[in-house]
């Protein structure tokens, strides 16, 4: 019997412009950007089961190829799309995705924050199936919360996807809170 496995569907431009216009202001340097592979071993250690990448790219003006092959590299598969520059082809695929996916024994996590996809995530969570989200928990819509059974997960602090603290603005929870962090 083939082992369960998760499908970790990571909406590029949603990290990305999160990352870059809403945490550190500006376009992020390669070495300040997430760790891909660090995610695919987070995803496969909690939930204890092979997980496979896609990583969807809006590739219509150009694709970048060293990029994709980092991609490939990591383990991911590479999903570049492209369409009419009024059509958002990274949302539409995922969307399309999560729909393909009710018809599959895996368990899904969706990297990003978008509530375009809070129907279809709604549709796959329920009993016989994980169902997790992950990104930066002060970004992500406030529509995923109300899924039930949904996990959620942050990109810095759970998944540990970065090799440097990022600047962020976060509600600490008193267990977790080290004034170290604020006297430095």
């Amino acid at each position: 019997m083939a082992a369960r496995n998760t499908w970790v569907l990571v909406d590029g431009e949603n990290i990305d412009a999160t990352l870059g216009g809403s945490i550190l202001g500006r376009r992020p340097q390669p070495d300040e950007r997430p760790r891909w592979d660090r995610l695919l071993a987070f995803v496969a250690d909690r939930w204890e089961q092979p997980a496979k990448g896609l990583f969807f790219l809006n590739a219509t003006e150009h694709l970048p190829m060293s990029f994709v092959q980092a991609l490939l590299a990591l383990g991911y598969r590479p999903v570049p799309l492209s369409g009419p520059s009024d059509a958002k082809v990274v949302d539409l695929a995922i969307q399309r995705t999560l729909a393909a996916l009710a018809e599959r024994d895996a368990d899904v996590v969706l990297v990003s924050h978008d509530r375009d996809f809070v129907e279809g995530v709604t549709a796959l969570a329920g009993p016989g199936r994980r169902v997790g989200v992950i990104g930066f928990q002060e970004f992500r819509s406030a529509e995923f919360a109300s899924i039930p059974g949904v996990e959620f997960f942050d990109l810095e602090y759970d998944a540990h996807a970065f090799d440097a603290r990022l600047p962020r603005v976060r509600i600490i929870p008193i267990e977790e809170f080290d004034p170290a962090a604020f006297l430095d």
